[in-house]
């Protein structure tokens, strides 16, 4: 049974850091794009980062040069080094994998059960 985990979360000042993990765990062949997404209290879920396999990585317009995602492939992790933050940026930070199990076979989205990221004024 495949899983992901996310730690890091926390409560922060306005301006300040935190970094966010997910780790995948579990039987599996490979895993594709992991993604980062977060979703505040009355609000849609949205996009934060993606990172290809290869290392390819996307933002939402609003993160751009203020976070940073990375992953190590040996490990099955990913993370989110986010700076500057801002009280809009509290919301549930979830993780997802888009994880083939077996070789040949197609992917699957797997989630995480998130993470709370509360940014104070």
């Amino acid at each position: 049974q495949v899983q992901l985990v996310e730690s890091g979360g926390g409560l922060v000042q306005s301006g300040g850091s935190l970094r966010l993990s997910c780790a995948a765990s579990g039987s599996f062949f490979s895993i594709n794009d992991m993604r980062w997404y977060r979703q505040a209290p009355g609000k849609e879920r949205e996009l934060v980062a993606g990172i290809t396999r290869g290392g390819r990585t996307k933002y939402a317009d609003s993160m751009k040069g203020r976070f940073t995602i990375s992953r190590d492939n040996a490990k099955n992790t990913v993370d989110l080094q986010m700076n500057s933050l801002k009280p809009e940026d509290t919301a549930v930070y979830v993780c997802n994998g888009i994880i083939a199990l077996r070789l040949g076979e197609s992917p699957t989205v797997y989630w995480g059960q998130g993470t709370q990221v509360t940014v104070s004024s």
